[in-house]
């Protein structure tokens, strides 16, 4: 039995991230379950987008293999996911996600964290983008619409919090797909494990952009970690 692709979105986005991908892996004869992440207003938040997750599987035989993949903020989270999904985790993809941060907070050094700073100092909150700052990154208007209306701002609690530290993990295979160079670490840091890797010249919502090419990519990586047969 093929394992069940479970595709987690990120906190600061919803789930239409992954409906084009679920759509393509179905019209394939896979299994899908987009979970969605809840909106929590206080924290710790991780736990509660834990819970979803969890929440969603729930209803799938507990004795089902899934197939765990994250986008961008989710990565992190996917060992906790795993650890508490109670059933076979076959395997962990990262897509455009960051790694698990070994307790770290999602505020890291470096430009992005200073840029974050800086946005919170003004009373603003991340993600903050409006249609024009996303037209070059998903052309479709409609589809574009639906991503912004479901944008997820968090307070800085969220930026701040540390991330779960998941021990012996990883317990599965691992792969990496890649979108943009603002994850090169991660893509390099996942190299330096030995996983399978793929990159997609693309900008990091290229699921919403060309999910054909990111669905054969993430069936690539899950036959080289062999978790479903070549066809």
């Amino acid at each position: 039995m093929d394992p069940r692709f479970v595709l987690v979105h990120s906190p600061l986005v919803g789930p239409i991230t992954w409906a084009l991908v679920s759509n393509e892996l179905r019209r394939r004869g896979l299994g899908t379950l987009v979970p969605e992440l809840a909106s929590p207003t206080e924290t710790p938040f991780w736990p509660q987008h834990l819970d979803s997750v969890v929440g969603a599987l729930a209803d799938l035989p507990a004795a089902d293999p899934v197939v765990l993949v994250g986008h961008s903020g989710a990565g992190p989270l996917l060992p906790a996911i795993g650890r508490a999904a109670g059933r076979p985790v076959a395997a962990y993809i990262f897509a455009d996600a960051g790694l698990p941060t070994g307790g770290a907070s999602r505020m890291s050094t470096g430009g992005f964290a200073d840029y974050l700073r800086d946005l919170y100092a003004r009373d603003e909150r991340f993600p903050n983008w409006r249609d024009p700052d996303l037209r070059d990154t998903v052309p479709d208007l409609a589809l574009r619409a639906r991503l912004i209306a479901e944008l997820r701002p968090q307070p800085l609690a969220f930026w701040e919090e540390r991330l779960p530290v998941v021990g012996n993990w990883p317990d599965a295979p691992g792969a990496y797909l890649q979108f943009t160079p603002a994850y090169d670490a991660d893509a390099q840091q996942a190299r330096r494990l030995g996983w399978p890797y793929r990159h997609i010249a693309g900008n990091h919502f290229h699921l919403l952009v060309d999910p054909t090419a990111v669905t054969d990519a993430l069936l690539d990586l899950a036959r080289d970690i062999r978790v479903i047969p070549n066809r």
